[in-house]
């Protein structure tokens, strides 16, 4: 009964179907995983990019790292501060790759047969969860990454597309009578490599893993026909891995390599079988530390010196010669040594080689700044106008 004298109008209920929730998007970056080999867990990290997705049905190349002796642990993140993870951390985008990253605990090795299966697992089962391409898997290492690096590849020397080692061997610091296998032992490990390519790097003055072993290795492999570039950094002890893994033509190099996943097909030409494997390739390569500094002339250093702030009015650095030598003041009244590379370029000698001081002139050729770079960061300093006592003669005493 309807009291204010209205009808009543029944209206059936509307029922609405529920949407089911998209699921979540994939984080990306660096994630926790963990496999379980013989009973024993093994936390480790994998690295996706941030383009990575897990609807898109895309494959994505893959790189097993190994680590070296220092990261060893159970926490499964030390392994993630040092050589391919740290240089990721610094350039994602030269990086498209997921990575695979394990860590072997205290107490044991790379070598050991129980880490490279659980290297392994953990590689498998992250290729299958992240799309990973079996034609583009890569494995790099460092140092006692390197030795087991090795190991993987005579253990399973058709699964990698290419490989890069820095500061690795196939003779291992804690078994030192492999060395009574130096007349036969890098062969051994050049015909496991066959075909597949390998880039390696080391330092000339490592104490930790001799530079010996890689250039027993590189002569086998180039004995053998193999594909193989050996890159050599004069005055690097054992951290070969830092200029390794920053290098931006190493991520570049490694997708440039596809697995044939089927044995190679055989042409055959005038009766005879020609296979597509790819031709022998062997390069060594020598850097110096640091590269060969050139003399600038007394205008162009008198035109050099002077004091140089942020933009903002506030001094930060000063230059100046002491004869033909510069001499760099900072914000924090140390001094450091500078040359020239070229007329245009400065470097630190006793200093860091990634870093190089950009020389800025305007159109009547007059020094308007200099600009800081090394491989991440930019840092301009503007030329004062007001001049530095005693002037650019080189009459400046530290």
């Amino acid at each position: 009964m309807c009291l204010l004298g209205c009808a009543s109008v029944w209206a059936a209920p509307v029922f609405h179907e529920k949407k089911s929730a998209a699921p979540p998007p994939q984080d990306t970056g660096f994630l926790n995983r963990q496999v379980v080999v013989r009973g024993a867990v093994h936390r480790f990290q994998v690295y996706l990019p941030e383009q990575w997705r897990r609807d898109d049905k895309k494959l994505w190349p893959v790189i097993l790292f190994l680590h070296g002796r220092g990261e060893r642990g159970s926490e499964g993140m030390w392994q993630t501060q040092v050589g391919l993870p740290e240089a990721v951390r610094n350039h994602p985008e030269r990086w498209p790759f997921v990575i695979v990253m394990p860590q072997c605990p205290l107490g044991s090795f790379w070598t050991d047969p129980d880490e490279m299966t659980q290297a392994m697992e953990a590689l498998d089962l992250e290729t299958a969860e992240f799309h990973g391409d079996p034609d583009r898997t890569y494995l790099a290492g460092l140092s006692m990454g390197g030795y087991g690096s090795w190991e993987l590849v005579r253990e399973h020397p058709h699964r990698w597309a290419a490989v890069t080692i820095a500061s690795g061997s196939v003779f291992w610091g804690y078994a030192p009578e492999r060395w009574q296998k130096a007349a036969t032992l890098p062969a051994e490990y050049a015909r496991a490599l066959g075909h597949t390519s390998l880039w390696m790097f080391h330092g000339t003055d490592d104490q930790i893993v001799p530079i010996k072993g890689d250039e027993l290795a590189y002569d086998a492999i180039k004995a053998e026909g193999g594909r193989v570039r050996f890159w050599i950094f004069q005055g690097v002890r054992h951290d070969s891995w830092t200029r390794a893994f920053n290098e931006p033509e190493l991520p570049r190099w490694l997708l440039t390599h596809k697995l044939e996943t089927a044995p190679p097909q055989l042409k055959r030409k005038e009766g005879h079988e020609i296979s597509r494997e790819p031709p022998p390739f062997a390069e060594r390569i020598v850097f110096p530390l640091h590269p060969t500094a050139t003399r600038l002339s007394p205008a162009q250093l008198d035109a050099l010196s002077g004091e140089y702030g942020d933009g903002r009015g506030r001094a930060m650095h000063t230059i100046f010669h002491q004869g033909d030598e510069i001499i760099e003041k900072d914000g924090h009244g140390e001094f450091h040594e500078l040359a020239a590379e070229s007329a245009s370029t400065l470097f630190y000698p006793r200093g860091s080689n990634l870093i190089r001081i950009q020389i800025e002139r305007d159109s009547q050729g007059r020094v308007t700044a200099l600009e800081l770079r090394d491989d991440r960061h930019e840092e301009r300093w503007v030329k004062r106008a007001t001049q530095v006592p005693g002037g650019g003669s080189g009459n400046h005493k530290r």
